[in-house]
């Protein structure tokens, strides 16, 4: 479990977020949701300490995130960023790279490695591309193949940056729906979405961010009820009852 307390971070000169107390859940999908600028990405890079802290204290399994080796920190946390280079190697080899915290150099492939890197591209419906070279992949399939290789790294948290961009509407459905399992399986999972609808139909419990100030953190029925996702997104804020629950909509 990754635990943030009164968290101040940014860039040099300038701060972006600011008193930040938050817990990444073992079991849930926490969404982080807010306006662009809010610092939702800037917070998943400090979290992994990718950005220095400029305050406050973060903590990785009780222990704080200073005092873990890279490989230790990877092993524990697995991030999907909002970009990344696209090598010339295939999709299948891409996802292996996931494998890179449990190998000594050479780096040499075991059996289970390459179990878990079929069962992560699997869960990513990426498992079709696994021979096709990565620069001739389309944006969503990418993104697929990139998902399948955080979710090969094996960890207890999950960090995903806008994990559904470039995907279709149905594949947006399939990521969320295997955030999920992983929750189900025990892990923390924490995505910054910037579909409001989306986040309140799949996350166990949303942080608004506003200003670089944590605005509030609850389950979607309880800020739907709170009225700070109105406040925050300027909009009006519906929701309709279904069999598989209140499914959520703006104005």
């Amino acid at each position: 479990m990754i635990e943030l307390k009164e968290l101040r971070a940014g860039y040099p000169g300038r701060t972006v977020l600011e008193g930040v107390t938050l817990s990444f859940l073992p079991g849930q999908v926490l969404a982080l949701v807010g306006p662009n600028g809010s610092g939702k990405s800037t917070l998943l890079r400090t979290a992994l300490g990718l950005l220095p802290r400029q305050g406050g204290e973060i903590l990785v399994d009780g222990e704080a995130l200073e005092t873990l080796t890279p490989r230790q920190l990877a092993r524990r946390a697995a991030y999907l960023a909002q970009s990344r280079p696209v090598p010339n190697i295939t999709a299948g080899r891409m996802v292996l790279h996931g494998r890179f915290p449990y190998l000594s150099y050479p780096r040499r492939y075991r059996p289970e490695d390459y179990q878990a890197a079929q069962q992560a591209m699997k869960l990513a419906d990426a498992l079709e591309l696994a021979g096709r070279p990565m620069p001739q992949l389309s944006g969503g399939q990418r993104q697929k193949v990139y998902l399948a290789m955080a979710l090969a790294q094996d960890t207890q948290t999950v960090l995903l940056d806008e994990p559904t961009t470039y995907l279709d509407v149905s594949h947006q459905l399939e990521v969320m729906a295997a955030a999920q399992t992983l929750a189900q399986q025990g892990k923390a999972v924490v995505a910054v979405l910037h579909d409001l609808c989306l986040a309140m139909r799949w996350a166990h419990r949303l942080a608004v961010l506003d200003g670089g100030r944590l605005q509030a953190v609850g389950s979607p029925e309880e800020l739907y009820s709170h009225g700070v996702l109105n406040r925050t997104f300027s909009v009006t804020l519906r929701r309709v009852e279904t069999q598989a629950g209140w499914r959520y909509y703006y104005q």
